[in-house]
């Protein structure tokens, strides 16, 4: 007897169907296929980043163990390694790509008022960055970073108001940082935090044009002529706030409007930034605090390369690297919004650290966070009519 559904099930229930069947249906996922759908190859990737899996022999060894609990949590029957590799292998990783970004929408509405962003700004504000993922050449050789090493990287445009990514790249690590300004969707109006590595003057004007701001940093041989100088607090750390123009003729070419320029020294490590942005309004400490709230981004990658099986792959082919890692993507955000949705108040960390122990008892998620002494209910308890108590 069957008696309610088990904490992964329950999970799994917050995935939007129609979002989901419209991706596969895009990209044909389910084309010719008869016993190991898409929705069952997420479940079963989903399964793995929950438990901490670590390659295609440990998935299939823990399905058969727990073979009679797969099918009421929507798996129909244990999957074999070779199965699972050939799906990694074929299957079109833009459908969970493309399904990440529906997850994405639904988490951003969600986690829109919950924040720790206390700076005084109306605009929306972003921080953008890569990290790398290091990964063996000989192993991965489409994936050449350096001479003798491998590497993807994943981009990310990271929403500083919930702390939620709104755009997510995955490339090679050849592929510069800078690039990927040609692929995000500039917002009027919005901030755009970045390092120094993003200093592409013609790139930046694109975004100047298109009503947003920048702040970014300068580099060491960046020329510049002063053009204006405003007075600053110096007990802040500020040490000037000007206006000027760039110097060289392919620097003026490519933006040839003038910029903000601030200088701010930093009292707790004595590091002295130079700043670049196109925002004139704001104060210059402020543009100073929303640079350092870029460090968000940072905070994110270290949680996924701790908590997502993103470092070691179940396949070394292009396709399943990118199909783990946007399955590890969607599975965070699915934890995510059954967070908010169920108004649980512990971590992502302890949500994730407790699934993992618990995916397939029959006990609802609200329970394993508001009782201590939860059971899973026995098919016998409390069906049957006593006739003496005794």
């Amino acid at each position: 007897m069957n008696v309610g559904k088990t904490v992964f099930a329950q999970l799994m229930s917050f995935l939007p169907d129609y979002e989901f069947n419209k991706c596969v249906t895009k990209y044909k996922g389910n084309y010719k296929v008869r016993t190991f759908t898409c929705r069952e190859h997420f479940y079963v990737m989903s399964f793995a980043q929950l438990t901490y899996r670590e390659s295609l022999r440990d998935i299939e060894a823990c399905l058969k163990a727990l073979s009679n609990k797969l099918y009421h949590s929507g798996i129909k029957r244990a999957v074999s390694k070779s199965t699972l590799a050939e799906a990694n292998e074929n299957r079109d990783w833009r459908i969970y790509a493309d399904f990440a970004q529906v997850l994405i929408i639904e988490a951003r509405k969600l986690y829109k008022t919950d924040n720790d962003f206390l700076l005084d700004v109306d605009n929306m504000a972003y921080a953008l960055d890569s990290t790398t993922i290091d990964l063996c050449l000989s192993l991965f050789p489409w994936a050449r970073f350096r001479k003798a090493k491998g590497a993807v990287k994943a981009h990310v445009l990271l929403d500083l108001r919930g702390s939620i990514p709104t755009f997510i790249e995955i490339t090679d690590g050849s592929v510069h940082d800078v690039n990927i300004l040609d692929h995000i969707t500039i917002e009027p109006g919005a901030i755009y935090v970045m390092d120094r590595g993003y200093l592409d003057l013609d790139r930046l004007y694109n975004m100047d044009q298109k009503g947003a701001f920048f702040i970014t940093r300068a580099k060491s041989n960046t020329a510049m002529i002063r053009v204006y100088s405003r007075s600053v607090d110096k007990s802040t750390g500020l040490r000037c706030d000007q206006s000027v123009r760039f110097k060289s003729h392919y620097s003026k070419k490519d933006y040839p409007q003038l910029i903000r320029r601030i200088k701010f020294i930093d009292e707790e490590t004595s590091n002295t930034y130079i700043f670049l942005t196109n925002n004139f309004e704001l104060d210059a400490l402020l543009i100073t605090q929303l640079y350092k709230e870029r460090w968000k981004v940072e905070l994110f990658f270290k949680w996924i390369k701790q908590h997502l099986r993103i470092k070691t792959f179940y396949g070394t082919s292009y396709n399943a690297v990118c199909c783990q890692i946007w399955t590890a993507v969607c599975t965070y955000l699915l934890v995510a919004i059954a967070k908010k949705r169920l108004g649980l108040e512990h971590s992502l960390y302890t949500l994730l650290q407790i699934f993992s122990l618990t995916l397939f008892e029959k006990v609802p998620i609200d329970e394993l966070f508001t009782k201590n002494n939860y059971k899973s209910i026995s098919p016998g308890d409390d069906k049957q009519l006593k006739l003496f108590d005794l």
